[in-house]
């Protein structure tokens, strides 16, 4: 004779397993450092900071010549 397995526990644990491959998968892909977030936010509000400091100031309170 075989050896005997409980299919439901025997689900359970694939289910599990399979989750947790799914959060490995997840971590990979979409986890980022606490140094990486704060890199990217710094570097992104000085490229917003360069933008605005190159924008022309028009003077809308005079007419067009």
């Amino acid at each position: 004779m075989g050896e005997l397995i409980n299919l439901r526990q025997r689900r359970k644990r694939r289910a599990r397993e399979e989750k947790e491959q799914r959060a490995t998968e997840n971590r990979v892909l979409h986890g980022r450092t606490k140094a990486e977030r704060t890199r990217q936010e710094n570097a992104k509000a000085r490229s917003v900071a360069r933008l605005e400091g190159h924008k022309r100031e028009e003077n809308r309170d005079e007419a067009p010549r």
